[in-house]
């Protein structure tokens, strides 16, 4: 089989499956679109226990109602069900989502909408008839039109994503700084131990912190950046600043804040080039 056959049954096979993907999320048939979505209601949170570790997330309860019964759950956030609550606090929503007639298969997500079509896969697929198509173009072509097929939609993208990424730091710095920080306290300090493929362990320190909003909101949460030597941090004190409408936004270090949005801007502004680079090469070389 030659290359264009080779090509064609690429082709043939994702785009299939691309179709059979949109058709379905047209019908509303993905399990994505049956899957029942509500909000659920942090009802406790316990201390995580100094030592454990992070994969599970907070320690919490949570409530929420099956929409096509009425019927009440209460459950926990033990094992393995989805995401990890890495924040919590008395009342606070969390999203639920869980097969149709299921509700004991619940598992919690950050973004209760997202995904909700069921299209990464198809999304995918399409994706996959794409890199085939530019790799294609690059042998049959000549190699500079791999840089042109990169390029193009990575410098789209990053057009797309620069200015938007701005307006975020800028929203939440201006968060941050909108009212005067609380003091809070490191309750504990979770050390998890992984082996890589090589046999070499390596070892993380998660210090879990606790502080008292203004409007009298207790909040517990993981604070994986902003605390020096966290290894010995446990029972430090530490000043939280965070976002007032949504307490999972925190920093203990708010001078590091502009750092850490200069450094994000120039990776976004340095990929936009190279995506552009890409292209103009491409260009001058065909």
């Amino acid at each position: 089989m030659d290359l264009q056959g080779y090509l064609a049954l690429w082709c043939g096979a994702f785009g299939t499956v691309a179709l059979v993907g949109y058709g379905l999320a047209l019908a509303g048939l993905t399990p994505a679109q049956r899957a029942v979505r509500v909000m659920g209601r942090i009802e406790r949170v316990r201390e995580p226990r100094h030592g454990s570790s992070q994969r599970d997330g907070i320690p919490v309860v949570v409530s929420f109602q099956d929409p096509s019964t009425g019927q009440e759950f209460t459950v926990t956030n033990d094992a393995d069900h989805g995401e990890r609550i890495a924040a919590a606090w008395t009342g606070r929503e969390v999203g639920v989502r869980y097969p149709r007639g299921r509700p004991h298969a619940y598992r919690f997500v950050g973004d209760l909408w997202a995904g909700r079509r069921g299209l990464g896969w198809p999304n995918f697929a399409v994706f996959l008839i794409y890199a085939g198509l530019v790799v294609y173009a690059a042998i049959d072509w000549g190699w500079p039109w791999a840089l042109i097929g990169f390029g193009g939609p990575w410098t789209v993208s990053g057009v797309f994503y620069l200015p938007q990424n701005a307006r975020v730091a800028n929203r939440r710095m201006d968060a941050l700084t909108s009212q005067p920080p609380v003091q809070g306290r490191v309750i504990a300090v979770l050390t998890d131990t992984d082996t890589d493929a090589d046999g070499d362990t390596m070892t993380s320190h998660t210090p879990v912190i606790t502080f008292t909003t203004h409007e009298g909101t207790s909040v517990t949460a993981y604070c994986p950046d902003g605390l020096p030597d966290p290894t010995k941090s446990y029972g430090r004190d530490v000043t939280i600043h965070y976002r007032p409408d949504d307490p999972a936004v925190f920093t203990p270090d708010l001078a590091a804040e502009p750092r850490s949005r200069s450094l994000d801007m120039t990776c976004s502004i340095v990929a936009l080039l190279l995506g552009v680079a890409a292209v103009v090469v491409g260009a001058v070389l065909l």
